[in-house]
């Protein structure tokens, strides 16, 4: 089987994802902490980490980004209140440039050919979630090992997302609750790091819909 790299957040979008990939290509996970406030996602990540049976799965401290992130965002700044709908206070600049480079050099040194994140159409409100970014990044990377290709001591890369197909965030739990049953439920999308999912930011808003819309009675557990 090919090898490929996936962004492995722990949430529901990255869990659906690689199940979504999962029969065709060998999964090697890679998560970040970055000094998030939803620090549980990564105790998520490695729970479906060991379910996926993951070739590889490698947990990357990068918090020294909280540092320099500073207070230009709610997902990293103590001093800002998350909101319940999208707001430009939720975006964390060029996050995923950050994680698709590191992901990507990854891929390169294990001659993976294809690197996954969760993006999907309804994540249109973030930059670079989009796949003109995407393509732009794939491009960018393939010409930084250009002559490795050339000599074929690498593979050129592809950097997909559900986006890229037009998924959906309802599309992907469709296709995730086939195989994840009601584990989908331990997926972990909120902001904060409470015990159970708060209920009222943006992102546990999203869930929320997303299984609405899917037809699936929503089991997560929410504090409101």
């Amino acid at each position: 089987m090919k090898k490929a790299v996936i962004v492995f957040s722990g949430g529901i979008d990255s869990v659906c994802v690689a199940s979504y990939l999962k029969p065709k290509y060998e999964l090697y996970g890679i998560t970040f902490s970055y000094g998030q406030k939803a620090n549980r996602e990564v105790i998520a990540a490695k729970t479906f980490a060991k379910k996926f049976e993951l070739k590889q799965h490698k947990i990357i401290d990068i918090g020294f980004m909280k540092e320099l992130y500073g207070d230009s965002n709610v997902l990293t700044s103590p001093k800002r209140k998350i909101p319940s709908k999208f707001d430009y206070s939720i975006v964390v600049p060029i996050r995923n440039a950050v994680f698709l480079s590191i992901a990507s050099a990854w891929a390169f040194t294990l001659n993976a050919s294809f690197v996954a994140y969760g993006a999907h159409t309804g994540d249109n409100n973030y930059p670079d979630c989009r796949p003109i970014f995407t393509k732009k990044l794939e491009s960018a990377f393939n010409q930084g090992e250009i002559d490795g290709i050339n000599l074929g001591l690498r593979k050129s890369i592809k950097i997909w997302s559900p986006y890229k197909e037009g998924l959906s965030k309802r599309d992907l739990i469709q296709n995730g609750m086939k195989t994840l049953g009601d584990s989908i439920f331990k997926t972990w999308s909120c902001y904060s790091s409470k015990k159970d999912h708060c209920g009222i930011c943006e992102s546990c808003n999203n869930r929320k819909r997303a299984f609405q819309r899917a037809g699936i009675i929503d089991k997560t557990k929410y504090l409101v």
